[in-house]
């Protein structure tokens, strides 16, 4: 039997990630010692207490039915939360929708509001999930610069007329993946009014909002003026609250946009395990106690990282969030070369930059996911390299 897959598969080529894997473990095999900074997976367990609800809940036979869509708890949790973190009014029946992971909702996303020729703005470099989704919609892709003088924010007015008056939807990512440039209410002010007068649709992916190191707490795009009318938040709780292996998540925001999207999943999920959907409520609701123990770790590990590269004379895009470093590194090689040798003479890994983009040509994303002696060590065997 001759087995052909369609055309659109050309667009999925195999991720790096499992490459680097390769790699690592041929090292490995060798007897390297391997620090293993690539993947953006929290390394730190749920709390206690998340971990001891979703066990007794999984204990009751009654649970093992389809929920179909976000429960009342936990689409009520997310309106709490928002409310109490961000100051923002959310009704948890019409404005929440739960996702089986940000990942899920955002390759589905265009497919809910893109014909084929629609085009999406997103930025260069960007999270990979993002073209997936844009490819299965048949929409086409224009990138947005990141501004380094405005902290790597994606530069709007670098989008011309004509492509702003075709755009259907702009996709962010703040603080972002791969470069954690950090939000500001001014920023997303002038995001809403650049949506408003080329009626985009505006997705914000919040996936990192926790994580912040100054500050009083999280910038919603939601607290601009007008947010709620031209766009959504997706937001997950695989790396805020170490619950990656859950799949959880949700969009929240306008209305409308959340009843088109429910069309959508009726038609190809039954829902998340309650235990899990209970077990992120209660996160939700607990959310200042977990998360600022969080933010201190990240912050001290962002901190030994960036000192470590100043020191061994790399470059990087200062940020005072996510849990990444964008690291520019001082070496004449091109950026998938230059991560398999590191992993060859180092053991460290790291992901190439133009695994998210073209632009991401000279750079490596650096997760912040070992332990700070871990960290250090790393620093320690990139300043030996010898490229």
């Amino acid at each position: 039997m001759k087995i052909v897959p369609s055309q659109k598969m050309s667009y999925f080529q195999p991720a790096i990630f499992g490459q680097l894997k390769e790699c690592a473990n041929e090292q490995k095999a060798k007897g390297a010692e391997i620090i293993d900074l690539s993947l953006g997976s929290p390394d730190l367990p749920p709390h206690e207490i998340l971990r001891n609800h979703m066990a007794e809940k999984s204990k009751d036979p009654s649970a093992y039915g389809y929920t179909l869509t976000g429960t009342k708890e936990f689409n009520e949790a997310v309106a709490r939360y928002y409310k109490r973190v961000n100051k923002v009014e959310i009704d948890p029946e019409t404005e929440v929708l739960l996702t089986m992971g940000s990942q899920e909702g955002l390759v589905h996303l265009p497919i809910a509001f893109c014909d084929p020729g629609d085009i999406v703005l997103i930025t260069n470099p960007a999270y990979v999930a993002y073209i997936a989704g844009i490819h299965l919609a048949g929409a086409q892709v224009h990138y947005i610069p990141l501004d380094k003088e405005r902290g790597y924010l994606p530069d709007l007015e670098a989008i011309s007329e004509e492509v702003a008056r075709k755009a259907k939807l702009m996709i962010l990512n703040l603080p972002g993946n791969p470069v954690p440039a950090m939000p500001s209410f001014e920023y997303f002010t002038e995001v809403v009014e650049f949506a408003e007068k080329y009626n985009i649709i505006v997705l914000h992916d919040a996936a990192y909002s926790e994580f912040y190191f100054s500050g009083d707490g999280p910038i919603s795009f939601l607290n601009a003026p007008g947010a709620k009318e031209v766009g959504m938040e997706i937001n997950s709780l695989s790396k805020s609250f170490s619950l990656a292996g859950a799949r959880v998540a949700y969009f929240v925001g306008n209305r409308n946009l959340i009843q088109i999207m429910k069309q959508l999943k009726s038609n190809l999920d039954y829902g998340v395990f309650e235990p899990i959907q209970s077990t992120a409520a209660l996160a939700l609701d607990h959310s200042e106690m977990i998360t600022d123990r969080l933010r201190k770790i990240f912050s001290e590990r962002h901190r030994v990282v960036t000192k470590g590269l100043d020191n061994i004379g790399w470059e990087y895009a200062p940020s005072s969030g996510g849990m990444f470093v964008w690291a520019k590194y001082p070496f004449d090689i091109d950026s998938v070369n230059f991560a398999f040798q590191t992993i060859e003479q180092t053991g460290v890994v790291m992901v190439p930059g133009t695994s998210f983009g073209s632009e991401g040509e000279g750079y490596v994303r650096i997760a912040l996911v070992q332990e700070k002696e871990r960290l250090e060590e790393a620093i320690k065997r990139l300043e030996k390299l010898k490229i």
